[in-house]
């Protein structure tokens, strides 16, 4: 079983894109419109990898009404996800995708953005 999970939270970090939504979701809280306005990517594509980030354990996410927002997990569902993610807060900070992705998250307004 230890295995499996392990696997599965290499697996969910091996897309560029999913490793983005966990260094922007570092910076806090964030609903679907505001991931991929910091990523400019499509909405079904940042659903996509959400879900992938949340089954292996390293995402949690809570429903506020219409909307659902997403944060990292604790660690408290796997050892494996709770090092990662401990690790990855020092990991990529100064790459320049990244720096550009955390320069924009300020001017990201989820009123201008998510039309209900």
């Amino acid at each position: 079983m230890a295995m499996k999970e392990f696997i599965k939270v290499m697996k969910a970090l091996r897309d560029p894109n999913r490793v983005k939504i966990v260094k922007v979701l570092q910076h806090g809280e964030l609903c679907v419109c505001e991931i991929q306005a910091a990523l400019e990517i499509s909405q079904p594509t940042v659903s996509k990898d959400l879900k992938i980030l949340e089954e292996a354990g390293l995402l949690d996410s809570r429903k506020d009404g219409l909307w659902v927002h997403y944060r990292l997990d604790d660690g408290s569902s796997s050892p494996y996800a709770a090092a990662i993610l401990g690790n990855l807060k020092h990991w990529l900070e100064e790459t320049p995708e990244i720096s550009e992705i955390t320069k924009r998250l300020p001017d990201i307004l989820r009123a201008n953005l998510c039309k209900t």
